[in-house]
Order: structure tokens, then C-alpha cells, then sequence
């Protein structure tokens, strides 16, 4: 099966971050997902870019009229911690460049976040298995 090819605004998003790194792009859920440095920094549904947030750097991009991306479930419409930049931003990678320097931040911020909460809360003891038999190995096709 031939790879699609990558629709022309997922190229111009990818130029745009490109000042922070290397950038790759990944289909999720009929949007796609923008990751530097293997962090998940945006979402591009449809013709829109949508940047990551957290607490510290929400309200920029509040202020400067972001509006955040929303999906529908069955309990109801979910709004995301990914908000659009100014739409200024998207005319070139130097314009865009604090926009997604803020993305990276949040995500770095979550990628720490997670670790220390991870840590500081262990789970239950994983429960021992006993072996039953020895298990044969699985024919290859």
C-alpha cells in the first residue's frame, strides 16, 4: 500500500516549528499530531494549528485571542489544553517561533510533571505469576 501524501498544510506547520528542532508528523484520530524531540507539541485538524499548553502558558495565548481545540463525545463537547497561535504566527518560522517555544515549554513541563508523579505515588505491588506450563513457541507465518 503507497504512503499518502502529506497534505500541504502539514508541510507549511512542519516548516514552522522547524526553528526548535527536527519535527515529525503522525496521523491520530482524522487530525495530526506534531512532535519535536519526541514530545507532542501540536495538533493540526483540518486547516488549523493548535499548540500545546499548560497553566504558566495558557493565558498567552488567551490573550492573544487563542481559541482552544475541541472534540465531541458522548458525554458532551471536551475542550483541550492545545490553543491556537495568532494567526500572524502562521505567516512565517520566525513569527511562529515563541509561539512553539511555549508548546515545547508545556510539553517539557508535562513530561517532568508526569515523571515526579510517577515516582511519588507507586502502585500496588504487581501480583506474582506462577508459570502453569511452559508455553510453545508461537509458528511463524
Amino acid at each position: 500500500m503507497a504512503a499518502r501524501p502529506t497534505p500541504p498544510f502539514i508541510l507549511h506547520c512542519l516548516e514552522l516549528l522547524e526553528p526548535l528542532g527536527p519535527v515529525r508528523e503522525r496521523r491520530m484520530f482524522g487530525a495530526h499530531g506534531l512532535y519535536v524531540q519526541d514530545l507532542f507539541i501540536a495538533i493540526v485538524a483540518g486547516e488549523q494549528l493548535y499548540l500545546k499548553t499548560d497553566a504558566s502558558t495558557r493565558p498567552r495565548f488567551e490573550a492573544a485571542g487563542g481559541t482552544p481545540f475541541t472534540f465531541v463525545q458522548r458525554t458532551g463537547t471536551i475542550e483541550t489544553g492545545y490553543l491556537t497561535p495568532p494567526a500572524e504566527a502562521l505567516d512565517a518560522p520566525a513569527l511562529m517561533e515563541p509561539w512553539a517555544r511555549l508548546a515545547l515549554q508545556a510539553a517539557l513541563s508535562a513530561r517532568a510533571g508526569a515523571g515526579a508523579a510517577r515516582s511519588a505515588t507507586p502502585g500496588p505491588a504487581a501480583p506474582r505469576r506462577t508459570p502453569t506450563k511452559p508455553r510453545r513457541p508461537t509458528p511463524r507465518r
